[in-house]
């Protein structure tokens, strides 16, 4: 059984988003730890249709949501996104859209959205 609290990011793969977002939940939600579940323009993937790659991300989150007992879930988009290269205002619809996919998988656990601005900082979006 794991010591300390945990939260959990679903975030792209780019290194440049991982710091900023780990240090946001740590900050927001007062955990000790976050794990990290990574896919390439995940805010697209989520709310989609590619049920394969929905579920493995899904069952790294029940594994840190049940080993861990992670209190929340933040799902993040952001800048620059080579998986997910759109604007910023179709980012935001995606984040919201991914927010719900993953509330609607039932788990008793905070489900939060942020996106990550062109200089790297944090901006909650629900």
């Amino acid at each position: 059984m794991a010591e300390g609290k945990f939260g959990t990011s679903i975030n792209c793969i780019d290194g440049r988003t991982q710091i900023p977002v780990a240090q946001w939940i740590k900050d927001n939600y007062s955990v000790d730890y976050v794990d990290m579940v990574n896919e390439p323009g995940c805010d697209k993937l989520l709310p989609g249709d590619n049920t394969a790659k929905i579920e493995e991300v899904k069952t790294k989150a029940l594994i840190s949501v049940n080993a861990h007992k992670s209190s929340v879930i933040v799902v993040a988009g952001h800048h620059d996104c080579a998986g997910n290269p759109i604007s910023k205002e179709e980012h935001i619809t995606q984040i919201k859209q991914s927010v719900d996919a993953i509330k609607a998988w039932g788990l008793s656990v905070e489900v939060a959205g942020v996106w990550v601005n062109d200089q790297w900082q944090i901006e909650k979006v629900q």
